[in-house]
């Protein structure tokens, strides 16, 4: 089954889902992003608001406090390697380096499926403002 992930997939929507269930797009309804598995077993990928305000500053490292909030609540990336489970229909991502200093060293473990071109990860409740998300992120196959 890993051969069917193996190539750059194009984020078509990402969407989580509150405790109540509630939908939101913390990247925004027009999130986008990338994720790209290869056929040695690694992975990245990169989610991010496509409304982020530029730092007025132009640079990297000099953001105001609000700048800087909006810049992390509004982007999530990561790298590792990346192993399947057939049998249960998992994917897990094993995270060697991340935005999100939390899951540095972690596995993260997303329910997958495939329909044509477009491959679906779900991910499990996930703590989140003081309750918890799940996601499900729609991806398509790039050209």
């Amino acid at each position: 089954m890993q051969e069917q992930f193996v190539g750059t997939w194009k984020l078509v929507s990402a969407q989580f889902r509150d405790q109540d269930g509630k939908i939101i797009y913390p990247y925004g309804e027009n999130a986008i992003g990338m994720i790209i598995y290869d056929a040695g077993g690694r992975m990245c990928v990169q989610l991010a608001r496509p409304d982020r305000p530029p730092f007025a500053s132009g640079e990297l490292f000099n953001g105001s406090p609000e700048e800087a909030r909006a810049t992390v609540e509004g982007y999530l990336g990561y790298f590792g390697t990346y192993t399947v489970d057939d049998h249960q229909g998992f994917v897990t991502h094993h995270i060697q380096g991340c935005s999100f200093p939390n899951w540095m060293g972690e596995d993260q473990r997303r329910g997958y499926t495939f329909s044509g071109n477009r491959l679906t990860l779900s991910t499990p409740p996930m703590p989140a403002a003081g309750g918890s998300l799940t996601g499900l992120l729609i991806w398509e196959r790039a050209a």
